[in-house]
């Protein structure tokens, strides 16, 4: 689940980013096409218009609006008609768009293989290696890079071919909290596990809501579930799962400890009470009016506005074993449509998305730039600590992919185990089995 995306420094820092590869041990690169396009010339390619079909909406529609305004301003002869629908509309209807008789030049795409992988495969999508050696793309972290990559007979995902580029805005799962109501608890903003779990403590002891949580909503319930894995999973493993074919189980990812976390803290009163009836946009709601100390989210979730860029704050938690800090992160995918008529205009429009200029425009509409070194404004604090947040995984390439990229419906399948896991009627290796036992499913088909 990718809705919402990440800050990566820019100059000595990328090469933290060329020791950790995504793609499981033991698999084989692709044989795509690899040569490079070395003839692009937007300003002499006469007049092109590109259609672009996105999800991005709110203040992400801004910095895109942004960023296809100054793209035409550099290149007068160039008009991107963009058209932007529902997330989830997008992503289920994919596929059938780039098959229409004037499909779209550019298209957001969701990661994974219920989407990214699906479109590849198919052949609806181009493979983008030419223009990756051309624009310079090996720039990305590579625990980012990966996310768009797979085999073009569609069986390895982390590996082999690019489909898609990130763009500079980006988004992590950590944890937000509300510096006012720690201190009515006499806690402090946490730094690790164990310090998160004295404030929690502290805030159920003065009678205060720990954790705002709202598990009506299957997909949203997992973030507090997926961020505790990131504490207790090896990066290495986490990914392999992922991206491989079963060579590692759901058993040694850190998905049990997680889940026996999870249910502690349901055992403990730490959770809004009656969850199980909270929607997701009640949730959020209640957190930003302070209900509670602490809220597991995607970041970009939150309008933080006057005073609440004060009075809250954001951490990623390190590993619980080092001090290792790894997060679940991403950047929205973009791909071009295998019948784009103009596809060497299209990459360079898809290398400007992420660019320096870019990365500017997400700023400005408080969302985290991708790749490059850009300052938060210095009247929002909470933005800041988003961007530190940020900058503690950049420093150890601690990317791991949305977990329900493993297959189509994982979302769904951890989704209703979390569900079965806080209203008592599973255990936590009832919810790893079932996880397992999705990922099997998927792997035999394959």
């Amino acid at each position: 689940m990718v809705t919402r995306r990440t800050v990566l420094k820019s100059g000595a820092a990328l090469g933290l980013f060329t020791m950790a590869g995504c793609a499981p041990q033991g698999t084989k690169a692709s044989s795509a096409p690899t040569t490079p396009v070395n003839s692009i010339d937007v300003a002499k390619a006469g007049a092109v218009t590109l259609s672009m079909l996105d999800w991005w909406s709110g203040d992400a529609a801004q910095w895109v609006a942004n960023a296809v305004k100054a793209y035409q301003q550099k290149y007068p002869n160039v008009t991107i008609k963009r058209t932007s629908v529902d997330w989830g509309q997008l992503t289920q209807t994919a596929n059938l768009r780039l098959k229409e008789k004037t499909p779209p030049d550019i298209i957001t795409v969701n990661n994974g293989w219920q989407s990214l992988g699906t479109l590849a495969k198919a052949g609806l999508v181009m493979n983008l290696d030419g223009y990756s050696k051309s624009f310079g793309w090996d720039k990305f972290p590579s625990t980012i890079l990966c996310q768009t990559q797979f085999t073009p007979d569609g069986k390895s995902m982390g590996t082999g071919s690019l489909f898609a580029t990130p763009v500079a805005s980006s988004s992590l799962i950590g944890l937000y909290y509300n510096k006012t109501v720690l201190q009515k608890a006499g806690a402090t903003a946490p730094t690790d596990l164990a310090s998160f779990e004295d404030a929690c403590t502290k805030a159920k002891a003065a009678g205060l809501i720990p954790i705002g949580y709202g598990s009506q909503d299957k997909g949203s319930s997992t973030a507090i579930l997926l961020a505790l894995q990131d504490m207790f999973g090896d990066q290495q493993k986490i990914n392999d799962f992922v991206y491989s074919t079963g060579a590692v189980k759901a058993a040694d990812i850190g998905m049990t400890e997680a889940a026996e976390r999870l249910k502690s803290y349901q055992d403990k009163g730490w959770l809004t009470p009656n969850h199980a009836g909270i929607q997701y946009a009640d949730a959020v709601d209640a957190f930003l009016k302070g209900k509670s100390a602490f809220r597991f989210e995607y970041t970009g979730t939150f309008a933080f506005k006057g005073a609440q860029k004060q009075d809250y704050g954001y951490v990623q938690l390190p590993q619980v074993n080092n001090q290792k800090v790894v997060g679940t992160g991403a950047s929205t995918a973009v791909a071009l449509g295998s019948k784009c008529a103009h596809p060497d205009v299209a990459a360079s429009f898809l290398d400007f998305l992420a660019g320096q200029q870019t990365a500017q425009y997400v700023v400005q509409n408080g969302l985290l730039p991708l790749l490059h070194d850009v300052q938060a404004p210095a009247d929002n604090p909470e933005f800041g600590t988003e961007i530190a947040g940020q900058r503690s995984l950049d420093k150890d390439n601690g990317y791991v992919p949305y977990f329900d990229w493993s297959t189509p419906s994982m979302l769904d399948t951890l989704g209703g185990q979390v569900q079965l896991l806080l209203a008592g009627r599973t255990a936590p290796d009832g919810l790893v089995k079932a996880v397992q036992a999705d990922y099997d499913k998927f792997q035999a088909g394959r």
